[in-house]
């Protein structure tokens, strides 16, 4: 089942003037024309409003849903939803973790962050619209890409298991090599300016080599996390709509997560089992559907479980750290 024929260009209008407002509204309220620190309580009241708006968005998806092609193809693209929704979310945790490592490369200020990862989140929305128009036409022509989607996920799923505890070495990234050697670059940063002038002279600051980097990380997971959302829907409405939910609220997730990191280490492992289970869901289509509701909540429980894991295992090292220090 598909809504294709009943999405026309104005709900895509509709959908990118939406994503446009806001971003202006995380850039101009949230704080992304000026420095400064975002409080872990400010950044949870913008988490749980990007949630919230996701969750009035498949509301609003399932009322139309079933009042124009009924309630089993409503009850489905909702599910469709909510589990690309929570796929691509959980994702996006992985790639906050690494944006948390290149921040803490570089020495980022924490008042000066926030300005480079709007540019972040904006180049995120640019690739991943690509990509999953891409994604869409090729699987559309060639069913079989699906395959391919799926064993790629699975091998970069026990991939991600295998290095899971291996420090990225961001000194050694080919990109940075260039820029360093090619461009003119300040030994400080200037605020959260990209560019200065010293002496008469055009420079680059580091946040631009920061920038680079963050760019680069989102082509990464882009190239992850379009194949597990087609593990879940080829409805290119439903891919694209979880996709762009999932990455609004990134920046907000990233500045509650960031002095959080150590207490959820062990969520990278169920990233991984995820992209194990999703990509799996996709080599075995044939032969036996998951239900989208079993999927959704295996998504969920996984999840769930290594989150507990992780705060179980911190609550213990420091319930220890004061009786060592007896």
């Amino acid at each position: 089942m598909s809504i294709s024929g009943l999405v026309t260009p104005v709900f895509w209008v509709g959908f990118i003037a939406f994503v446009v407002a806001m971003l202006a509204l995380d850039l101009f309220v949230l704080g992304g024309k000026r420095a400064h620190k975002v409080s872990v309580k400010e950044a949870l009241g913008w988490t749980l409003a990007w949630v919230t708006l996701a969750l009035a968005f498949c509301g609003l998806l399932w009322g139309w849903l079933d009042g124009v092609a009924g309630r089993e193809m409503a009850n489905t693209k909702a599910l469709e939803f909510l589990t690309g929704y929570l796929i691509e979310l959980s994702l996006s945790v992985d790639n906050i973790f690494v944006f948390i490592m290149i921040f803490g490369f570089f020495a980022v200020p924490a008042e000066y962050q926030h300005r480079v990862l709007i540019y972040g989140v904006l180049g995120a929305i640019v690739m991943r619209a690509t990509m999953i128009l891409a994604g869409a036409w090729l699987v559309a022509q060639f069913h079989w890409v699906l395959y391919l989607f799926g064993l790629f996920l699975v091998i970069t799923g026990f991939k991600m298991l295998i290095f899971a505890e291996k420090k990225s070495e961001f000194g050694k990234n080919p990109i940075l090599k260039w820029l360093r050697r090619y461009l003119p670059i300040t030994k400080e940063f200037h605020g959260e300016r990209f560019t200065v002038t010293q002496d008469g002279k055009h420079m680059f600051t580091p946040m631009l080599l920061v920038l680079a980097l963050i760019e680069t990380s989102d082509v990464v997971f882009a190239v992850d996390s379009i194949p597990a959302i087609f593990a879940v829907t080829t409805d290119p409405f439903i891919v694209f709509t979880s996709n762009i939910f999932a990455i609004l609220g990134l920046r907000s997730m990233y500045f509650l997560l960031a002095d959080l990191n150590g207490r959820f280490h062990l969520l990278k492992y169920g990233l991984a089992f995820v992209l194990v289970f999703v990509g799996s869901k996709m080599l075995f289509a044939d032969f036996y559907k998951v239900p989208i509701g079993l999927a959704l909540g295996v998504v969920a429980l996984i999840l769930l479980t290594s989150v507990a894991a992780s705060l179980a295992a911190t609550r213990k090292r420091h319930a220890r750290k004061p009786a060592e220090n007896l």
